[in-house]
């Protein structure tokens, strides 16, 4: 029965009931009228007043009069009609003048008069019912809240394996292992080793550790139990932990086997820590699933894969070994794994002949896989929108801008003079950013609005950077205050322009003060410990743990390095006002300037290594 005719069903039984209550009523208000009593029916009948009596049932009389009006009575149900007239001194004779009609009571009548009673009752009966089986049957699974949710998929027809896997190399070879034990566990258990209870995957989001448990499931086939970690917690007491031990249960039967815990910290948090006191309910669950991982029956061939980007918020107990033994950190992949990545998801999709992914992967520094799969979506969405039969170059160039910072604002409109000062402070950023050897290369130059930015200047790394040098911190300070040097410069008064420049500048220089011991005054020193809750996984403040005279020195030596950079800015466009004019005049003309047109009108000083890409 589907939904429409179960609920036609239920209004049909309401309407029934409805009725049936109303003619109840109605009934019983008719009979709430006061009836002739035996003695006034036998008094009538003494003075020839009636002509006919009808005898229903064993109780009730219906008494029609000479004038044709009609009244009820009843009598005593132990004896005749007869007999209780008579009783009142009605004789023989006066009686002979009525006719007295007795009907039999009808056993229909009786079935449905009780019927009627015993409707309400039923309807209500059969409601619960229809509600019980709604709610038994639907997703909700209303009343089996106890069980486990994970979704199961079969290993007989892998849909990802790891060759849809790209720029994770030494993952996947850690990954290898547990799929071999999967598929030959003799060979392992002859030499007594023992296959890790569980692998944590960790990494930022994004760089496709959900992708890589799917890979191992299908590199094994074997059965995969899918479930977040969320999925365990409701707002009743038991359930979390009654949903682990239904989740394991269900894997035992499937050995061997996989679950994989999507968000583990959901779940996983260290426990103690909350605010006023722990969550019973999540501790409860948690303290379950320690005891499944690695308690007395723990003989069996399942495997937990549980994936995080903030292991350092877990329980202590939950990443000891026996538990999750290994750790399998997957980090936004380097040039050659994001060439892979894209790779794997062009396939399928039409390309120009002349597209170089390569260059792409260098122009995505920090970009994991999400991000990748993210701008070749968007590079297919531009290139339909275009009316193009292949992703181009140019598709792929707009959508890393788009992914970066968002669609163009073309239709913002500005005054001439405010175009002016984001032309000129623009001009200013790159201007200062060629002019020094450690500064990245100028990317893109444009006045075209995006996101929240009235202009951008794109820088593109060289290359991948783990380490920031102290000559490459005070050049990307410089480079950030060189707008600002150019309204002042040019126009003699400064904006509000950069207003977000000035706030990563003091971020970045107190961190050199504060952080990354990078002041010769302040020494090499951490000053201040940050405190965070594991309850709320995030920073909240942090712990002065010096003294107040080291504080006005910390903002001192803040101040000069801001100072030192701002005037490095000043004199760089001073040095370079005619190519800032050109730079600036070149924005109002056309807008937006790339890398090559850059150049061209300011080329890199100082023996600078130019940024135009040189054929792969």
């Amino acid at each position: 029965m589907n939904s429409r005719s179960s609920s036609f069903f239920v209004y049909f039984l309401l309407l029934v009931a409805i009725g049936a209550m109303l003619y109840v009523g109605l009934r019983d208000n008719s009979n709430t009228a006061e009836p002739l009593t035996i003695s006034r029916v036998a008094g009538q009948v003494q003075n020839g007043q009636v002509s006919r009596i009808i005898v229903e049932g064993d109780d009730v009389i219906r008494v029609i009069t000479t004038n044709g009006t009609e009244a009820e009575s009843r009598k005593e149900p132990d004896t005749t009609l007869v007999e209780q007239l008579r009783g009142f001194g009605v004789t023989s004779e006066q009686l002979a003048k009525v006719d007295i009609e007795v009907k039999a009571p009808s056993a229909w009548g009786g079935v449905l008069s009780g019927a009627l009673y015993l409707l309400p009752i039923l309807f209500m009966g059969g409601l619960l019912w229809f509600i019980f089986r709604q709610a038994q049957g639907s997703n909700n699974a209303a009343m089996s809240f106890g069980k486990s949710r994970a979704r199961m998929f079969s290993g007989e027809h892998p849909t990802v394996t790891f060759t849809d896997v790209a720029g994770a190399e030494e993952a996947k070879q850690e990954l290898a292992e547990v799929v071999e034990f999967l598929k030959e566990p003799q060979k392992f258990i002859q030499l007594g080793a023992r296959i890790p209870k569980g692998v944590l995957l960790v990494g930022p989001p994004g760089t496709g550790k959900t992708l890589m448990a799917k890979a191992v499931s299908g590199e094994a086939g074997v059965p995969f139990f899918s479930i977040s970690g969320s999925e365990f917690v409701e707002m009743f007491v038991g359930v979390g932990a009654s949903r682990v031990r239904d989740l394991f249960e269900q894997a035992k039967r499937h050995s061997p086997c996989i679950i994989f815990v999507d968000e583990i910290d959901a779940v996983g948090r260290q426990r103690g820590a909350g605010l006023g006191g722990s969550h019973d309910e999540r501790e409860q669950t948690l303290n379950q699933m320690l005891v499944e991982m690695d308690g007395f029956d723990t003989d069996t061939n399942v495997i937990i894969i549980a994936a995080t980007n903030r292991p350092d918020i877990l329980d202590p107990a939950l990443l000891r070994p026996g538990r999750f033994d290994r750790r399998v950190t997957l980090d936004r992949p380097d040039v050659k794994g994001r060439e892979a990545i894209l790779n794997v998801h062009v396939k399928g999709k039409p390309l120009d002949p002349q597209i170089n992914l390569g260059a792409i992967a260098r122009g995505t520094p920090g970009f994991a896989g999400a991000d990748l799969e993210n701008l070749v979506n968007e590079s297919a969405i531009l290139a339909a929108r275009r009316n193009k039969k292949a992703i181009g170059q140019p598709e792929m160039e707009e959508a890393i801008e788009r992914v970066v910072m968002g669609p163009e604002r073309k239709s913002r409109l500005i005054s001439d003079e405010e175009k002016r000062i984001i032309a000129y402070h623009e001009a200013g950023h790159a201007i200062v950013a060629n002019a020094i050897i450690e500064a990245d290369p100028v990317q893109k130059v444009t006045i075209v609005g995006r996101g929240q930015a009235g202009g951008v200047t794109w820088f593109r790394p060289d290359e991948d950077r783990i380490l920031m040098s102290r000559k490459k911190i005070l050049a990307t300070l410089a480079m950030a205050l060189g707008g600002r040097a150019a309204e002042e410069l040019i126009f003699d008064d400064i904006t509000s322009g950069a207003s977000n420049d000035i706030e990563q500048v003091t971020r970045m220089a107190r961190a050199m003060v504060t952080r990354l011991g990078m002041s010769a005054e302040m020494g090499t020193l951490v000053y201040g410990q940050k405190e965070e809750l594991i309850f709320l996984g995030r920073e909240i403040s942090e712990q002065r743990d010096y003294s107040d005279a080291v504080a006005e020195q910390i903002d001192r030596e803040v101040r000069k390095i801001v100072e030192e950079a701002y005037k490095q800015a000043k004199n760089l466009v001073k040095k370079y006002r005619k190519q800032l004019e050109l730079v600036a005049q070149k924005l109002l003309e056309v807008e937006s300037i790339n890398r090559e047109e850059f150049e061209k009108l300011f080329p890199p000083p100082n023996g600078k290594k130019s940024g135009t890409p040189q054929p792969a």
